[in-house]
């Protein structure tokens, strides 16, 4: 059958399953009933351990006896903090009925996506190409061998059974049906995930960074910031590529809609009013009604975004967001070694939002009389109104510095209050790569003074009385040392001896193999701790981590890496990972650590390869597509606009290095050293009881200066 015509027929198969929903069964689950999905570490799982379906986990066991009873697979991916995958389970999962059913006809998958990101890409992939969309929970049934062949999102139970029995009917009666069905598809994942190889030579101008930026702001919401869609979501390398473009070339344009973005998100009720931290996104085009689940990731590159904005502007706001949210991280997403957790579910007592919500009642009985109208005004209760006259907290459009100091009081109160509430499930288990990206996180905050927020008037932005300066292990240098923690952590427990890293730990258990992201964020986190601390240990282990990805997880012929190990039983197609989403992709990543590794070790190639996987991605899909390629297009921006290395040599080069954080300069590689060094850029630069600063372009560098508004002229 042409693929195309497969495509065809399996959204009729897909349209003429999911029939009308019907009432649902109540027969529930018995609690003492577990599978074998007891015996994992993912908190999503373990929800599932108790389900009457004899769920189990990924891997050849499952396969292996589908194979030897001849039965279809369901596969059904989700994670922690998913709320609808929470609703199936319940509907659905915990049905005895339902249960029967998928027991009888079918051996049983669970799978946590954030524990195997390269099975849901797959099995996305193959439900997108038959429905034109996709999401969570995601249910997938394949043939014993893993193909798929039917799949969509969340199903009403009736839907599900009927869907169900309709396919065990096919496959009993028609096997050779559903068998063309299962190539057909698969050859289309296979296609999907091909790059083909582009043998031109590399060009690229600043006209394409102006061509991407053009493009892309007829998207923009010129309003309420963001895109002009709902539901919005926070997606930091897109403003991060915004904010380096705008200020390379001097587009206001640019720079006016991250400004307008980042404060309608911190003023709005995706952001946590009370506790800091972001929701995953907004439902709305408002930034008002948030789904209420906090991820680890977009809060850590949240950090990141808001510190080097606050480089650039020394905007109160940025400062004050990037504190709280720290604050929230280490008070409800640490664990005792440094880790941090990957996730709070949306739900809590059965309800979404159910914790962060508030009525006016509760409001009124918390704040003091004499407060409320201030309070009121704010927080424009008015427009924060949302479902069953519940309360979301978001800021006033108004500007109301005065009260300021008022509002710090108030969420004191409230987040006391809170406290005594039934907490939203954590998800406890600690990923390498949402980790490495809130190493990055903490380094970008340890950049930014604390006390420039108080200069803007916002006083209930606070940092330690005793600390007259970061210069002087302040509140940034707090920062870095939770980073260097996290990352003593990552080594002692993620790393192995053979250099490959582990992607899961739990409760001291280090699980699951390390997949091309982990390796790409951990390269980035530890190459931004060797420039904040100077120290090359720091350096050494991230060229070790790029050897071992190129040696186990590149495509020689693209210069790309996949997802897996080359030497991992491979999944039904290699996965080539290139589109830019919430999380960068790891190959965009892996481009912007060899062009930094190729300058900091003076090594050509690994700056050859970052300019040869750029050339792999379709410039006009870049082009028509900014979004989807924004970490792309900041090593666009380093190739395309003036770029330094900055060395600098002597015994105050810390200090030195911190007086230049105060300003952003996004299109500058760092290196200092307080010691005479013999790494490239360093070499032969140490002079003792001086300090020097050398401001390089393509490897020719100016005369050293000695301060850093010298310093500051050679590079702007």
């Amino acid at each position: 059958m042409p693929y195309k015509t497969f495509l065809f027929a399996a959204g009729i198969l897909i349209t003429l399953l999911c029939t009308s929903c019907n009432a649902q069964n109540k027969n529930k689950v018995d609690k003492e009933h577990t599978n074998a999905l007891i015996n994992e570490t993912s908190p999503y799982l373990l929800q599932h351990a108790s389900n009457p379906v004899n769920w189990l986990p990924w891997g050849d066991a499952a396969f292996e006896l589908a194979k030897s009873e001849n039965k279809l697979v369901i596969v059904s991916i989700g994670y922690s903090a998913c709320h609808w995958c929470h609703v199936m389970e319940h509907q659905t999962f915990e049905d005895s009925t339902a249960a029967a059913l998928m027991n009888e006809h079918f051996i049983c998958i669970k799978v946590d996506r954030e524990e195997r990101p390269d099975v849901d890409q797959i099995y996305m992939t193959a439900v997108q190409l038959m429905t034109r969309s996709g999401g969570w929970p995601l249910n997938v049934v394949t043939l014993p061998d893993a193909r798929p062949v039917w799949g969509g999102t969340y199903f009403p139970k009736e839907n599900w059974m009927s869907a169900l029995q309709q396919i065990y009917d096919v496959y009993k009666n028609d096997p050779d049906k559903m068998l063309a069905y299962a190539e057909n598809l698969t050859e289309g994942v296979r296609q999907s995930e091909l790059v083909q190889v582009n043998t031109a030579m590399a060009d690229f101008s600043k006209s394409d960074a102006s061509a991407i930026f053009n493009g892309w702001k007829e998207s923009f919401d010129n309003t309420e910031g963001g895109p002009n869609r709902a539901p919005k979501f926070p997606i930091p390398n897109n403003y991060e590529f915004l904010l380096q473009y705008g200020h390379l070339s001097g587009d206001v344009a640019a720079l006016n809609h991250t400004r307008l973005t980042l404060k309608k998100m911190a003023y709005g009720g995706i952001y946590d009013q009370v506790g800091g931290g972001f929701a995953r996104y907004s439902t709305d085009a408002l930034w008002k009604a948030p789904h209420f689940e906090k991820m680890l990731y977009d809060n850590a590159q949240l950090v990141s975004l808001y510190s080097k904005a606050f480089q650039k502007y020394e905007d109160p706001l940025y400062a004050k967001t990037v504190i709280e949210t720290i604050e929230w991280l280490d008070r409800e997403m640490t664990g005792p070694d440094g880790e941090y957790y990957s996730a709070l579910d949306a739900d809590s007592e059965g309800e979404e939002g159910k914790f962060y919500v508030w009525t006016k009642e509760e409001l009124q009985s918390i704040i003091p009389k004499g407060e409320w109208e201030d309070f009121a005004k704010y927080y424009d209760l008015k427009k924060g109104l949302w479902e069953h006259d519940n309360i979301i907290l978001l800021r006033s459009d108004s500007e109301l510095p005065d009260l300021a100091s008022k509002a710090a009081k108030w969420n004191k109160l409230l987040l006391e209050k809170r406290s005594e509430r039934i907490r939203p499930g954590l998800d406890d288990k600690s990923l390498t790569s949402w980790n490495a990206l809130m190493i990055t996180g903490l380094v970008d905050a340890s950049r930014i003074t604390p006390q420039a927020p108080l200069k803007g008037g916002d006083q209930s932005v606070k940092s330690p009385a005793s600390v007259a300066s970061p210069l002087e292990g302040g509140l940034g240098g707090d920062y870095l040392s939770r980073a260097k923690k996290t990352a003593n952590w990552l080594l002692k427990n993620q790393s192995r001896k053979d250099g490959s890293l582990y992607h899961s730990y739990k409760k001291g258990k280090s699980t699951i193999d390390g997949l091309i992201e982990d390796y790409a964020f951990s390269i980035q986190a530890f190459l931004q701790l060797f420039e904040a601390t100077g120290e090359e240990k720091y350096l050494t282990q991230a060229a070790d981590w790029m050897e071992y990805a190129k040696a186990n997880f590149e495509d020689t012929a693209t210069g790309l890496f996949y997802m897996r190990s080359l030497n991992s039983k491979q999944l039904i197609a290699k996965s080539l990972e290139t589109v830019d989403n919430v999380i960068p992709s790891s190959n965009s990543t892996m481009a912007k650590n060899l062009f930094m590794l190729g300058h900091y070790l003076d090594k050509e190639t690994y700056h050859e390869q970052a300019i040869h996987m750029l050339n792999q991605v379709s410039k006009e899909r870049m082009l028509s597509y900014g979004e989807s390629y924004s970490n792309w297009g900041q090593l666009l921006l380093r190739l395309t606009y003036p770029h330094y290395e900055v060395a600098i040599a002597g015994k105050d080069a810390n200090a030195k290095y911190l007086q230049l954080q105060q300003n952003y300069l996004p299109n500058v590689i760092w290196i200092k050293s307080e010691k005479d060094s013999k790494l490239p850029l360093l070499e032969n630069r140490y002079v003792s009881g001086v300090t020097k600063i050398y401001v390089c372009q393509d490897k020719v560098c100016q005369l050293p200066v000695e301060s850093t508004e010298e310093a500051l002229k050679l590079i702007k």
